[in-house]
């Protein structure tokens, strides 16, 4: 079993502690979820407060063993400060791509740390583009993966394909790749290709952004 750092299992434990108490606590959760309606009334916690519930334990379970995987990835190349910055910040930015996606459904709510996780994958990405990520048990190069759940993201924001926060997962995907781009902004010279596919699904979300609301 890999090394887990002191920060992942911080994180790891506040996700599951706070999760558990909303699963049998509906008035915590309540409070606490993010809701279109209410962040828009001012209960800006709730941009936080939500990334650490969960629906239920295959969604904690499938967040938590996701940053399992990529955590140290994270930390190896930007140390754990910057790790805890870009998860935040992933967090923060996923929501409000939800906010901004979903600004005239007022009832719309969301819960889960997949904003913050898809953050931390998606600079685990940028720093070893190479590494294997297995979908459905099937290997595949870290950066067709980037690109191609992007585009999918981006399809299932059109669609409402699923129960699945997607503009969550893009927004963190977005905030995870521009604060690994800030800290080591040599990958712009080093790894161009990738970084020109990762922004040609950014640019159909910006040109198109109208048709997904």
């Amino acid at each position: 079993m890999r090394d887990l750092h002191l920060i992942t299992l911080i994180i790891i434990g506040a996700n599951a502690l706070f999760s558990m108490q909303g699963f049998k606590n509906y008035t915590l959760f309540e409070k606490y979820k993010f809701n279109v309606r209410d962040v828009q009334r001012g209960e800006y916690v709730r941009m936080f407060s939500s990334g650490f519930l969960h629906a239920d334990w295959q969604h904690l379970i499938f967040n938590m063993l996701t940053l399992f995987f990529f955590a140290n990835v994270v930390i190896y190349n930007v140390g754990v400060s910057s790790f805890v910055i870009t998860y935040l910040l992933a967090l923060l930015l996923g929501n409000i791509f939800t906010l901004y996606f979903h600004k005239n459904e007022p009832y719309y709510s969301a819960v889960g740390a997949s904003g913050a996780v898809t953050g931390i994958l998606y600079a685990s990405i940028l720093f070893a583009p190479n590494m294997l990520i297995f979908v459905f048990f099937i290997p595949m190069p870290a950066y067709i993966f980037g690109i191609g759940y992007l585009l999918y993201s981006i399809y299932g924001m059109k669609t409402r394909s699923g129960n699945i926060g997607h503009s969550a997962h893009f927004g963190g995907a977005v905030g995870g790749l521009l604060y690994a781009l800030i800290l080591k902004p040599h990958l712009i010279t080093t790894q161009p290709l990738l970084i020109i596919g990762m922004l040609v699904p950014i640019v159909l979300l910006l040109v198109f952004r109208k048709r997904l609301m």
